[in-house]
């Protein structure tokens, strides 16, 4: 097995990680792009693998067999924070920083070296990048169109492209891995959420998280209604977990989704008065709208006719009921029931 510390930009010594699980349709391409990020670096790659049956642990030995700066590695814990945990422990000795790459995303040619530049020339301790989202099929474009605009997202910073400057959160991409060790990691017992939850701890130990501009990753979302609703309906629930963890208020753009499975509830008392309606019409008409006005701006962006704008307000739709009920039925089970570790 080689050393994974990596010679990078500016004698920066770089671990790259890509934690794996069923990633069989994209981590040929996505390898064959990092061995040229690895090549131009003199770096390694390290693939931590949660027990993929697709193939992926075949596609990603025949690499590591084929090329000695891929490695292959087993996360019996299958979460993407153990992989990363694993992944410092096992590697991290000798190296400045660590990159995280996700398997089913999208990386310019020079990802990796523009993170250690921005990382050495800011002083950063993290860098953090813009997310861009588009789609292969209808749904995907549209939920693409919502999360690039502000029905989707309220204004986040990583999804609408304001980078160059410090934040608080941001789509995990380099950390320094002094001070990765330092606050312990991402915290296993968040299988969403585990980001901002790493986040708060980065910035309440006094370190610097940096929103990149000088690169970007495309992110595919989930291509059906039900995908989406399970992936939003956990990023809720690891909200709710991380507000209780740290006594955190939530930010406004997070407020106002909470109100959306209360209005859901609440409609169903419109057998006794209309007005019980009134908040979910006037969401579902809002997301609509918005959607709408979403599509008319980026539809040249995104590749979704106007005629399907409804869609985006639908997308919409299922991500915000989802984050809300994930959050407020996460919250219910921690006040009625026993209370864990971490919650």
């Amino acid at each position: 097995m080689i050393s994974s510390a990596a010679t990078a930009p500016g004698g920066a010594r770089c671990l790259i990680a890509v934690p794996t699980l069923n990633e069989a349709r994209h981590i040929a391409l996505l390898l064959e792009h990092l061995l040229v990020e690895a090549e131009a670096m003199d770096g390694s790659i390290v693939v931590i693998d949660g027990g993929s049956t697709d193939g992926t642990q075949d596609i990603a030995g025949r690499y590591a067999a084929e090329h000695e700066r891929i490695t292959l590695i087993h996360n019996p814990k299958r979460i993407q924070s153990a992989a990363m945990n694993l992944a410092v422990e096992q590697f991290g000795d000798g190296a400045d920083y660590v990159i995280r790459i996700d398997a089913h995303g999208k990386y310019p040619p020079d990802y990796c070296r523009a993170l250690v530049r921005e990382a050495r020339e800011i002083g950063a301790d993290c860098v953090v990048v813009p997310m861009l989202t588009v789609g292969e099929n209808t749904f995907q474009r549209a939920v693409a169109t919502a999360q690039n605009s502000l029905v989707g997202t309220g204004g986040s910073a990583h999804r609408n492209g304001t980078g160059g400057r410090m934040v608080d959160h941001g789509h995990h991409a380099l950390m320094s891995i002094p001070a990765y060790r330092a606050i312990g990691g991402y915290d296993e017992s968040f299988r969403h959420n585990e980001d901002a939850e790493m986040d708060y701890r980065f910035t309440q130990a006094g370190y610097r998280i940096w929103l990149t501009n000088a690169t970007v990753m495309t992110y595919y979302p989930r291509s059906t209604p039900s995908g989406l609703f399970k992936q939003y309906f956990g990023y809720g629930g690891g909200r709710a977990r991380n507000v209780l963890k740290h006594r955190m208020v939530p930010r406004i753009r997070q407020l106002v989704p909470l109100a959306i499975l209360p209005a859901v509830v609440l409609a169903a008392l419109s057998f006794v008065h209309w007005s019980a309606l009134v908040p979910l019409v006037a969401w579902c008409v809002a997301c609509l709208a918005l959607g709408l006005v979403a599509t008319g701006r980026h539809v040249q962006d995104y590749g979704l006719p106007v005629s399907r704008a409804p869609l985006v307000g639908v997308a919409a739709m299922i991500m915000h009921l989802a984050w809300s009920s994930g959050f407020w039925l996460h919250l219910a089970r921690n006040v009625t029931g026993p209370r864990k570790a971490g919650v």
